[in-house]
């Protein structure tokens, strides 16, 4: 593999045996070489092939590289992640997007702020950590709603199946069941409870499990005990048939008896106990 170009010391433009330009990048992979040099291909940690990405990279400040660089060595040891190409690329792209868009003075705000805090607080809190090492890095500021749209990358980064997609999809539709159940208690949940968060882990739980088509696992419950709890919950009962028909009709998902009888039990809990 020739060496054709360098981007910083750790990233380097080449031309592998087939005549193709592939970019490279590994600790000190491009130093001390001239072009047409040959590469040390045991310092390549990470490689693009295909002309989409060659260009991609070409296109992105050599500083982006190296920023995306610190970022990943800052993520992987604090959530124990290993970023592949695929997600190392998509990161690199949105640091590089997200410069621009602050060079350009557009802000573009989260409409899931306060749920992705909730959802996923280790990942927000190291994307914090994130937007104020590109700040350092490449000298911006970066808007606090940044830290949403990097938590996104690092839970995609996190799981191997779960996808930004599927992160996004199960966050705008806890948001909307977050909504119908304040709507109905004419009231705002308290997202600092134990109570709110066990709620949010229940309805992650539940929409994964929708969202990728797996059994449930155990016996069902006696069938008497939703009957039981529509007497004794009877406004829970309710949200929660009105959660089923809002997943019904977004989603084309039907609730089972179960489903929804730790709904009511949740939604009792969220609405009459957020202090606990």
């Amino acid at each position: 593999m020739k060496f054709l170009k360098t981007f910083n010391n750790s990233a380097a433009l080449a031309e592998n045996d087939q005549g193709q330009e592939e970019i490279v990048l590994g600790k000190g992979v491009g130093f001390g070489l001239k072009k047409g040099d040959s590469i040390d291909e045991s310092k390549i940690e990470r490689r693009f092939v295909t002309k989409d990405e060659v260009d991609q990279v070409k296109g992105f400040n050599p500083k982006t590289i190296e920023t995306t660089d610190k970022v990943v060595q800052l993520v992987e040891p604090l959530l124990q992640v290993k970023f592949n190409d695929f997600q190392y690329l998509a990161l690199a792209d949105h640091i590089d997007f997200a410069v621009t868009r602050v060079k350009d003075h557009i802000d573009i705000e989260p409409a899931n702020n306060w749920e992705v805090k909730n959802l996923y607080p280790n990942e927000y809190v190291v994307a914090q950590k994130v937007v104020k090492l590109i700040n350092q890095e490449l000298q911006v500021e970066l808007p606090e709603s940044e830290s949403v749209f990097m938590t996104y990358h690092l839970v995609n980064a996190k799981s191997d199946v779960s996808q930004v997609q599927e992160t996004v999809q199960i966050t705008n539709l806890i948001n909307g069941i977050i909504d119908i159940v304040q709507l109905q208690y004419s009231m705002q949940l308290d997202t600092s409870s134990f109570n709110y968060s066990r709620f949010i882990s229940h309805l992650r739980i539940l929409l994964v499990r929708f969202l990728r088509n797996k059994k449930k696992d155990g016996e069902p419950l006696d069938p008497a005990m939703l009957g039981f709890m529509k007497i004794k919950y009877s406004k829970a009962y309710e949200t929660a048939d009105r959660i089923a028909t809002y997943l019904q009709a977004k989603m084309n998902w039907t609730l089972d008896a179960d489903d929804k009888f730790y709904l009511v039990l949740h939604i009792w809990r969220v609405t009459s106990r957020q202090k606990n």
